[in-house]
């Protein structure tokens, strides 16, 4: 049996952090945290589970996430935001492949709740994400603010049962703000990166996502959640890329 490293980066989560750490009791060997200097209770919650708690200033998702990756003492490792738990499917998925891990890595289903349920359609869910991994083999890549893991071309990827569960917005106004945040870290991280567009991108694309997200992923069925999931992300997208395109013509 090969040790597990349960690794998690924070700023202000002492809302959410106690029911991620007890979500990974008996399965973690080792938790790392990797906090930006929480003002508020987040370390001292993390420290009475037990884990080992480095301090660095938020580099940005990615960066900040590759340097968490790094504390690890183990080689085996299962990544998690603090506002996220495993169900219990889940966790008796990893504990069984733990015994005998048979892939450098796996993917598995993130569930969101929010305004008081769980989504169960649109692009929320299912959410694959790779969160479980052999470390020597991946690293954390994507932009800002949407990181993932990066794997060599040609390894398999497994599939374990159940599922993360995303504790992501409390309220549609958490979610408008949310969403404005990351319109503007995202065009910044594309403007970073070179990337361009027109007013044929910033128009298509949200209207391409509303398509996918509300009706062929079925994102109606969710009622008034999924409408308000459909309208806010799509706005996302036709914010990200109309800021980018005026980050552009500032630049010139």
């Amino acid at each position: 049996m090969e040790l597990l490293s349960v690794v998690i980066i924070t700023y202000n989560e002492e809302l959410n952090i106690a029911k991620c750490l007890q979500s990974v009791q008996g399965l973690a060997d080792e938790i790392v945290i990797l906090d930006s200097f929480s003002s508020d209770s987040t370390v001292e919650i993390a420290r009475q589970f037990g884990a080992k708690v480095y301090q660095q200033k938020f580099a940005g998702y990615v960066q900040q996430k590759n340097s968490a990756l790094a504390l690890a003492t183990h080689n085996r490792v299962l990544s998690l935001d603090a506002d996220e738990e495993l169900s219990s499917g889940l966790f008796a998925s990893i504990a069984a492949e733990k015994k005998n891990f048979q892939m450098k890595a796996y993917k598995m289903n993130r569930r969101a709740f929010y305004c008081g349920r769980f989504i169960l359609h649109g692009s929320w869910y299912p959410e694959p994400k790779v969160r479980l991994f052999d470390r020597r083999a991946v690293t954390w890549g994507g932009l800002d603010p949407h990181d993932r893991v990066v794997l060599p071309a040609g390894i398999p990827i497994g599939h374990l049962k159940g599922d993360i569960l995303h504790y992501i917005c409390d309220s549609v106004e958490e979610h408008r703000l949310r969403s404005v945040n990351f319109s503007n870290i995202a065009a910044r991280s594309l403007f970073d990166a070179g990337k361009k567009t027109n007013w044929f991108k910033i128009l298509a694309s949200p209207a391409w996502f509303f398509l996918v997200d509300y009706i062929f992923k079925a994102g109606f069925l969710d009622g008034w959640r999924g409408w308000k999931i459909a309208s806010i992300q799509t706005r996302y997208h036709f914010e990200k890329y109309r800021k980018l395109r005026k980050l552009w013509k500032i630049a010139k």
